[in-house]
């Protein structure tokens, strides 16, 4: 398994909030994937995704992104087939707020990782929206393992056992949770921070995680994460 990461310098066309810059992302994304039939069933069927981006740098302090400037937002995937697609179809890509200008793609190198953490808000739900407001912090932590566990295992096409440690400490970041625009609403998540244990397959899973981002609405902008390697 490789982590594939593109670097998208972009050109925008009109002020942009940082409040709908994910949204504008996505837009193009989809707008991407709509091009290509394979990909465009891909877009719409019910599974991971297997990739996820953040928001666009450098991060402007008034919280509003300018038009006539130039940013740069990044795709990660584990899927080479699709890395390369986006890599070679998002260097002509455009929309009524976004034209991107350049594409560069490089594979994360496989290291020991000590820590992961939010670049953008991890999302994970409860059947009646945000977790803080229906279940305790165990069933938390319980439903972002089996989210991880079951994209490795769709990966890979194997069940692994369960029973190991993923991480051997938790931090939030926030005291009231992120929001994330999902189909004109908005979904609510945490930042966090995990250590990760040094088991095998922790490590396998982590860096896997880079790729697919941590929890639920990957392919929305959500569970995108830094590292930070021993």
């Amino acid at each position: 398994m490789k982590v594939h990461e593109i670097k998208v310098k972009s050109y925008l066309l009109k002020d942009i909030h940082v409040d709908n810059i994910q949204n504008e992302i996505c837009k193009i994304i989809d707008q991407s994937l709509a091009k290509n039939t394979k990909w465009l069933n891909f877009h719409k069927s019910n599974m991971f995704k297997n990739y996820c981006f953040d928001s666009m740098y450098p991060i402007e302090k008034d919280k509003l992104y300018k038009c006539g400037n130039i940013y740069t937002f990044t795709i990660r995937s584990i899927d080479k087939e699709l890395a390369n697609y986006f890599n070679e179809v998002l260097a002509h890509e455009y929309s009524d707020s976004i034209k991107c200008l350049t594409t560069e793609i490089r594979i994360i190198p496989k290291k020991f990782i000590e820590k992961i953490y939010s670049l953008t808000p991890v999302i994970i739900k409860d059947s009646t929206g945000y977790w803080r407001e229906n279940i305790y912090f165990d069933d938390f932590e319980r439903k972002l393992k089996e989210n991880a566990i079951k994209k490795y295992n769709q990966i890979n096409q194997i069940k692994i056992d369960e029973d190991f440690e993923l991480y051997t400490s938790i931090e939030f970041k926030n005291k009231k949770p992120y929001a994330v625009s999902y189909k004109n609403i908005k979904l609510l998540g945490d930042k966090v921070s995990l250590n990760i244990s040094d088991n095998e397959i922790a490590q396998e899973i982590s860096y896997m995680l880079l790729g697919t981002g941590v929890g639920e609405n990957n392919g929305r902008g959500a569970g995108f994460m830094g590292y930070r390697w021993i």
